[in-house]
């Protein structure tokens, strides 16, 4: 039997989870054991649990409370399950309830790249991404279009963000993802020690086409992508084995970055 809680007001300190503690917070680097990251919508959750990942409690709607019955019964006896009406829970500072369901749960242990690149033929690198958007779009086009893992630089957003896993639909919990330590030296360094060559995104002169064979043909490519604002830094083109650049028309020099992620993963990532 679910472990059901209806709520009056949103002040219970069991509630701070949901309404009150920022994205730092809930990361808790202190007490890493303790933290956390918000899945929102049932599709969100349930890819979540399917990944292994652990709730800690939940926060819906009463109409979704009635429409989900079911999977509460199936998989949520264990935890509190805070319910209130529509307009109670749409008054909460930043987390407007358009999807019906909030779920806390613990974050996963952080992963290595020595861990998760060895059996990776295509990855992206993103330099320094702090949109939470544009992060979870690359990693929902990532799992779409079979990019197999995504790297991280240590200035890039959090990827458990919680617009980041709604705006990737969850997918930022299937693609395999890691953070360096440093970049762009060591990082570089370590990614061909694992085997990669690496492609910069960005508009030189010596830049080769998307579509140039030579990259096809690298048995494993890191396709490295810049900052929603200045690109990749300089340092870091340059010690990239290619620069690439994707053609385009009416004398647009430029792409979102999500937009150019999905179409290098579309292009470079095919079998």
């Amino acid at each position: 039997m679910a472990n059901i809680i209806p709520i009056q007001n949103l002040d219970a300190p069991e509630l701070a989870v949901y309404t009150r503690l920022t994205e730092t917070q809930l990361r808790s680097r202190i007490a890493p054991e303790k933290a956390l990251f918000i899945a929102e919508s049932e599709k969100v959750i349930r890819v979540a649990l399917n990944a292994g990942c652990e709730p800690v409690s939940m926060l819906m709607t009463e109409r979704h409370l009635r429409n989900n019955a079911l999977m509460l019964k199936e998989r949520w006896a264990d935890i509190p399950i805070y319910t209130g009406s529509d307009a109670l829970l749409s008054a909460m500072t930043g987390y407007t309830l358009n999807r019906g369901m909030l779920c806390a749960m613990r974050r996963p242990a952080p992963r290595r790249p020595e861990e998760i690149l060895p059996s990776v033929r295509r990855a992206a690198v993103l330099e320094d991404i702090r949109d939470a958007t544009n992060l979870g779009i690359v990693f929902r086009s990532a799992a779409a279009l079979g990019c197999g893992a995504v790297v991280l630089t240590p200035e890039c957003a959090d990827a458990l963000n919680r617009r980041t896993v709604r705006v990737s639909m969850g997918t930022v919990l299937q693609v395999p993802w890691c953070r360096l330590d440093q970049w762009p030296g060591q990082g570089l360094a370590l990614l061909r020690s694992l085997g990669f060559q690496t492609a910069a995104l960005a508009l030189r002169q010596n830049s080769l086409s998307l579509d140039d064979p030579r990259l096809k043909r690298c048995e494993k490519l890191a396709m490295v992508l810049g900052t929603e604002g200045d690109g990749l830094r300089s340092d870091t083109i340059a010690g990239c084995d290619y620069t690439v650049m994707i053609p385009m028309s009416n004398a647009v020099d430029s792409l979102n970055v999500a937009a150019a992620a999905a179409v290098s993963f579309y292009e470079l990532c095919k079998e």
